[in-house]
């Protein structure tokens, strides 16, 4: 399977950790927004137990009709996949902060949400899950 990429976001599937790994370079929103997460549900479906990851640190505030399509598409969707893990990539200071928390809610109903500061500590954690 090949990689997802537009000037928006970057989606690779980490064989190695078995891990889909959405990044966002910069704002965008409806199918530029929709369709990097939509290739992701892909790769989960193809890859038994994959989780998801977002690396955020260069992300930007979502529109409320994005975050409704993540709550009404995306969720129920990531639900029928194996994925039990949601890890957010962060920066120090965390300037995503309450659009992050206000995804989480909806996202601790079904999911174990973690946020890491890279994939180094992503790798940690996954590898809990596999003992």
């Amino acid at each position: 399977m090949k990689k997802y990429q537009s000037e928006f976001c970057d989606v690779a599937y980490l064989e190695d950790i078995n891990i889909v790994l959405v990044k966002w370079k910069k704002f965008c929103r409806q199918d530029d927004y929709r369709n990097p997460l939509l290739y992701a549900l892909e790769v989960m479906k193809k890859h038994n137990g994959c989780q998801y990851a977002a690396d955020t640190r260069d992300g930007f505030e979502s529109e409320q009709a994005d975050i409704q399509w993540l709550v009404d598409v995306f969720l129920p969707q990531t639900e029928l996949t194996t994925c039990k893990a949601i890890f957010f990539i962060i920066d120090s200071d965390n300037k995503l902060k309450e659009e992050l928390e206000g995804q989480s809610a909806e996202l601790r109903k079904k999911f174990d949400v973690h946020y890491c500061f890279g994939i180094d500590e992503v790798k940690i954690i996954l590898d809990q899950y596999r003992s």
